[in-house]
């Protein structure tokens, strides 16, 4: 596998929803091993833009090749072996309620491998250790859990099969700076360890500034500009200015310049 090859490619997207025109000729490459963030003004389709490339909806034009396969024209078994290598951490965690946190985190497992349930419970358990979890988390229940706990659950269910590629649907919306923070660390802890390529939509701009290698800025339904933070927030275009002038955003950058 090559470092800095395009793991995913997006050519010429053009996607409506209910006869608006969320995206149109949009083009993004993501590279092999990167954590690219996805950001915009609300309403420029970032989430759409995830649910695309996790084919939960399907474009009008264009193509997104993941792993080499154009996932829009993909069979389903072909995209059935393609899903596998990715894992997804939705914002609302998508934990399921009436199981236990082991349980959820060993469901993938259960949908996708024929292991013995010795083996799915040995593999589930150390991927919540690896999300930072207490073992005496496992036997609990979602509403049992804080925030914090019910994302890293979640993260522990996405890492559960080893993927190449996961998605982070803004992992610390409604979480304290502290445990934002937290989790923040934890998901570059878990990039560098597993090798994992990511791809995060987040408000969060002090997450923009922590765990980014390059984010991409949506705007006029295409990719305005792709970059890293530093060079992002100069770019002059008024949209861009704007989304990076108010005064949280330049405390979330002061704040990384002091902290590196």
């Amino acid at each position: 596998m090559k470092q800095n090859e395009d793991i995913v490619e997006i050519r010429n997207l053009t996607t409506t929803l209910d006869d608006a025109v969320i995206h149109k000729d949009l083009n993004l490459s993501i590279k092999r091993g990167e954590v690219l963030g996805i950001v915009g003004d609300s309403g420029s389709g970032k989430t759409t833009l995830m649910r695309a490339i996790l084919s939960l909806l399907k474009p009008d034009a264009g193509s997104i090749n993941v792993f080499g396969h154009d996932i829009i024209k993909a069979t389903p078994k072909t995209l059935l072996e393609i899903q596998k290598r990715w894992g997804v951490l939705f914002q609302s965690n998508a934990l399921f309620s009436s199981l236990t946190l082991l349980e959820n985190v060993m469901f993938p497992l259960k949908e996708h491998t024929r292991l013995d349930e010795e083996s799915m419970r040995e593999i589930a358990m150390l991927k919540i250790l690896l999300s930072g979890l207490p073992l005496d988390a496992a036997g609990k229940y979602p509403a049992e859990l804080s925030g914090g706990m019910q994302k890293r659950a979640g993260l522990a269910r996405a890492i559960v099969l080893d993927p190449e590629l996961i998605f982070l649907d803004e992992p610390t919306a409604g979480l304290d700076p502290q445990t934002a923070g937290a989790l923040d660390e934890l998901i570059l802890n878990l990039q560098s360890t597993m090798g994992l390529t990511i791809v995060m939509v987040t408000h969060d701009l002090d997450s923009l500034w922590r765990d980014t290698d390059r984010v991409a800025f949506l705007g006029e339904k295409k990719v305005l500009s792709v970059d890293d933070m530093a060079a992002l927030v100069k770019n002059p275009h008024p949209l861009i200015q704007k989304f990076f002038s108010g005064m949280r955003a330049k405390a979330a950058e002061q704040g990384y310049q002091h902290g590196s």
